[in-house]
């Protein structure tokens, strides 16, 4: 699995894309979401840093993330299909297509422009402080996985 280097701004571009060829009419290989819930549910990711949109774990919570999640959402293998997902990620109800398109695309520039030396250290509720290459790699691999669960 290639992990892109989403802090360069060419191969945050090559992501984008991707994403491009996304439409409301496509239809994912596997799991339960429509497309516009995938990308809510990948903005979950960027809303994390970005917002307070959501609660932060208690300190069970941290613990069991850590134990369990921590080794396959930072490293190297690929997520596998269907795997469980914390409760923040779950998305059930309909999503605007374009809005989260848009919202999406608007993090992944975000997250380009202030660069590798903003995440260094930078604190993730769920793992801990995480260096610039740990939250990369958070951001590529979930995002890469969707996309290619989306056939883009």
């Amino acid at each position: 699995m290639t992990i892109r280097n989403l802090y360069d701004q060419k191969e945050t571009q090559e992501t984008i894309d991707r994403i491009e060829k996304l439409t409301p009419e496509t239809q994912g290989l596997w799991g339960k979401m429509d497309v516009a819930q995938m990308m809510a549910h990948c903005n979950v990711a960027y809303e994390i840093v970005y917002t307070d949109k959501h609660a932060k774990p208690n300190a069970f919570g941290r613990f069991m993330a850590r134990l369990f999640a921590k080794n396959t959402v930072l490293g190297p293998k690929p997520y596998k299909k269907n795997i469980p997902t914390s409760p923040i990620f779950k998305m059930t109800e309909a999503k605007e297509f374009e809005t989260e398109k848009k919202r999406l695309v608007e993090f992944l520039e975000k997250t380009q422009k202030l660069g590798k030396t903003h995440f260094n250290g930078l604190n993730n509720p769920a793992f801990g402080d995480l260096t610039d290459q740990q939250w990369n790699t958070l951001f590529s691999k979930h995002l890469d996985h969707h996309l290619q669960q989306f056939g883009v």
